[in-house]
């Protein structure tokens, strides 16, 4: 099975599982070990579906603003933003402790620990009777959404889980994948969901997980920004270059995830965020700035094993490659080979980053002595010490 271009994933119809179904799924468990089945897993129907979502909640923004309303008339969304309610209050119950830790205060742990203990009682009140059967296929990608109680940290693939997390409702259609419910999914479930995650981060000093530090896009997100250049789109009003001029209003979801990383960081904007910096002085209009976003997230999250080694799959998110499952060369035994960079792919020298650019033609341009950016690229990192980041 061929992942579907850009095109026909614009075209294409999400499928539906109905109710009945879920007693014949299986729940969704560790798939990925190996970076094969990273290939295997972008086989999958499951792949494919989460694919078409998040071009779907895209297409639906484009040319929306921000709404400080935060009610909804849908009641599916409203109960789930009463989840999230829940969730921020408990950050209030369970303060952080007085340790001297830079990173990850040990409240964090007991904030988790709750979430893991009443976790079907949260689902069960937010879903109606009849998706009750819903809850052990939903709970593993409710419970991994907010970060790793055990390292203390947040990053681009609990992010992802929470976007799965909402496929899956879609999926058996508790919402319903037209453009008003998934325009709601975006600007009111999305965005609450950041805030309180942005709140964990910041209560709780939690360490960005498997942080590319200044190579990378943004050290703990990355959805926000494709859905924000996505309500940029197709309009010429507001020009790229705008991000270089802060403070910027609240209208978009890319400004309100660049104002975030001017929050939590000092220093020069083109120093510690170069890849967002090179986005807006070489990248000429949104539309590339987002089609550039979904072949970065592409590349960089969901073809990364150690971040989707953490994600469970299967059941609704269907395993299902086309081919044998243990897609590993004869031979191989549990070594995994290197796999050979694209053609388009650039090592950094003295370094094991590897750029793989999703703006064709964009400028080189130096950012300090003895080093270069390679301007709009997206950068994969094997790192040598940390075998679990997320």
């Amino acid at each position: 099975m061929q992942p579907p271009t850009s095109d026909s994933v614009h075209l294409a119809t999400l499928r539906r599982i109905s109710l009945s179904q879920l007693a014949n799924l299986p729940e969704p468990t560790l798939k990925i070990t190996t970076d094969y089945d990273v290939e295997t897993w972008k086989q999958t129907k499951g792949y494919e579906d989460y694919r078409i979502f998040l071009r779907c909640l895209t297409a639906s923004v484009v040319g929306h603003s921000l709404s400080d309303d935060r009610t909804s008339d849908i009641p599916a969304v409203s109960s789930v933003m009463r989840a999230l309610d829940t969730l921020d209050q408990w950050i209030d119950e369970i303060p952080p402790l007085n340790t001297p830790q830079r990173f990850g205060n040990l409240a964090f742990r007991t904030w988790g620990k709750r979430l893991e203990q009443e976790s079907d009682i949260i689902l069960s009140t937010m879903l109606p009777a009849e998706y009750h059967p819903m809850i052990p296929h939903l709970k593993p990608y409710f419970l991994a959404s907010f970060g790793s109680f055990t390292r203390m940290d947040y990053g681009t693939g609990h992010e992802t889980s929470f976007a799965l997390f909402l496929l899956c409702l879609t999926l058996v259609r508790f919402f319903e994948p037209v453009p008003e419910q998934e325009r709601e999914l975006v600007l009111r479930v999305f965005i609450r969901y950041l805030r309180l995650c942005w709140r964990l981060q910041d209560v709780y000093r939690l360490e960005p997980a498997g942080s590319h530090g200044v190579w990378g896009l943004d050290d703990s997100h990355f959805l926000g920004y494709i859905f924000g250049s996505g309500q940029l789109r197709d309009q010429s009003d507001v020009p790229v270059s705008a991000v270089l001029h802060p403070p910027l209003p609240p209208t978009n979801l890319y400004f309100m995830s660049i104002m975030r990383i001017h929050e939590v960081k000092r220093g020069p904007f083109h120093e510690h965020s170069s890849q967002l910096h090179s986005i807006a002085t070489s990248v000429p209009n949104w539309k590339k700035v987002n089609s550039g976003l979904f072949k970065m997230y592409e590349a960089e999250v969901l073809a990364k094993r150690v971040v989707v080694q953490h994600i469970p799959l299967g059941g609704i998110l269907a395993w299902d490659p086309d081919g044998p499952t243990d897609v590993r060369a004869p031979g191989s035994g549990t070594g995994v080979p290197r796999l050979s960079p694209p053609s388009h792919a650039t090592t950094m020298p003295g370094s094991s980053w590897t750029t793989s650019s999703p703006y064709p033609g964009a400028v080189l341009t130096p950012r300090s002595s003895g080093s270069t950016s390679l301007a709009g690229s997206a950068y994969s990192y094997q790192s040598p010490s940390r075998n679990n980041p997320t």
